[in-house]
């Protein structure tokens, strides 16, 4: 019975260590979906932590393709041609497990999606970005039924979760020296809605080896009724076209687009004597998300699409398909202390357009259990995103990124987080 609870200790280290690195993922990925405390040896648990990570991605040789939308432009002489283009951010996540007989559920709380990029008003492509900031919360209700089957036990998963979803984006749509001193230049867009997705999986357990083998699918989640507003009320002047609608007005919008669906496969063993090896591989179909269409609701009646009669505006992504690979191993040391350590590599979602490139982080961790109810679980981690460029592609007939151009280096990213577990 020592060695196996030995071996769940490493093992529980294991899955922790792993949280700080999908915040690291391409897309819009931060804390993803994670089900761990499903798998809690425990028949009771409640866990709380965050994750606060700290990117640092700055752009560079910026280039003014378009002098006539921007407050300052390489044309005019005026506007920097760098800028900070992330911002920190924290990712909260809260879970309660209980277990009967050879039935276990989770109830949790997580943002798995978001982005936050601030380059500001003051480079040659506030055009196409000032600020944008996307923010989900998911709230999840996944259950298992285990039975044995050889030396070990099939875990047969399924799942539901309801999501929300809202952001904003800002930039200048037209360079206010042509408004003469009436408006700002500056648009909004504000958008929200909600849906729901399923999950469903199987593990196959052997818990004197600490071996765990998983396979879970996370559905998309279809946002069918995306609104929200485009604000132009800074867009003015007393000459044609600034002086009619939509400028000056407030103009409410509908689109639609979906969260990812993702396949994710963990593995992990002991290996030795209170050590463990664990890894994973993740699949998320980015691609799902290229450039979201939005139109006037006074046209619901015509199909909003990209580059389509009725579009006012769009939030231009295209990503690729993403992939994370994850390996690692871990140690208990006493009955007190755990540690682990983990690299992860991120196939980045941007392919011309944006400054999602690849990644390359290093992950530390450690568990400490004061009592065998207590666990209190601290990680950080260090990467690199890899260097690239980005500017005009055309996809579908249509030309994206044709306003700026820029590149950017090998940038830093860190991260640090913490839990606390209780459990009976």
């Amino acid at each position: 019975m020592a060695s196996r609870m030995a071996s769940a200790s490493i093992l529980s280290l294991a899955l922790f260590s792993t949280l700080v690195q999908p915040s690291f993922a391409g897309g819009l990925d931060r804390g993803g979906y994670n089900i761990d405390q499903l798998f809690d040896a425990s028949q009771f648990s409640i866990q709380s932590g965050v994750i606060y990570v700290m990117p640092q991605r700055k752009l560079k040789d910026a280039k003014d393709t378009n002098p006539a939308d921007g407050s300052g432009s390489n044309g005019f002489g005026a506007g920097s041609t760098t800028a900070d283009d992330t911002e920190n951010f924290a990712i909260p996540y809260g879970g309660i497990k209980g277990g009967y007989g050879d039935v276990d559920c989770l109830l949790d709380y997580s943002e798995p999606f978001g982005a936050h990029t601030n380059p500001g008003a003051n480079w040659v492509g506030a055009q196409n970005n000032i600020e944008t900031e996307i923010k989900t919360r998911n709230y999840a209700a996944t259950c298992s039924y285990k039975f044995d089957v050889g030396p070990g036990q099939l875990r047969v998963i399924g799942g539901t979760f309801y999501q929300e979803v809202e952001g904003f984006k800002e930039r200048y749509v037209v360079n206010p020296a042509l408004l003469g001193g009436t408006g700002t230049g500056i648009g909004r867009l504000d958008l929200e809605d909600q849906g729901w997705g399923w999950r469903a999986g199987v593990a196959y357990e052997i818990p004197e080896y600490a071996l765990r083998a998983s396979l879970v699918y996370n559905s998309r989640v279809k946002y069918d009724n995306l609104t929200g507003t485009v604000d132009l009320t800074q867009v003015t002047g007393a000459v044609a076209p600034y002086n009619t609608a939509p400028y000056g007005t407030v103009t409410n919008v509908f689109g639609a687009a979906e969260a990812p669906d993702s396949l994710e496969l963990k593995l992990q063993s002991g290996i030795a004597p209170d050590w463990l090896a664990f890894g994973s591989v993740k699949w998320t179909n980015w691609s799902v998300l290229q450039s979201i269409a939005l139109c006037p609701t006074s046209t619901r009646s015509i199909k909003c699409t990209p580059g389509g009669a009725t579009e006012l505006t769009s939030l231009d992504l295209l990503y690729r398909d993403g992939w994370t690979v994850t390996g690692g191993v871990g140690h208990k040391f006493n009955d007190q202390w755990s540690g682990a350590v983990s690299l992860t590599w991120d196939r980045g979602t941007s392919h011309g357009y944006g400054a999602q490139t690849d990644s390359w982080t290093l992950g530390v961790g450690a568990a400490y259990s004061p009592t065998e109810n207590i666990e209190w679980r601290v990680a950080g981690a260090l990467g690199i995103l890899t260097s690239g460029s980005s500017g005009a592609i055309t996809q579908n007939g249509i030309t994206y990124g044709d306003d700026v151009s820029y590149s950017f280096g090998n940038d830093l990213i860190a991260a640090v987080s913490t839990s606390i577990k209780v459990k009976f």
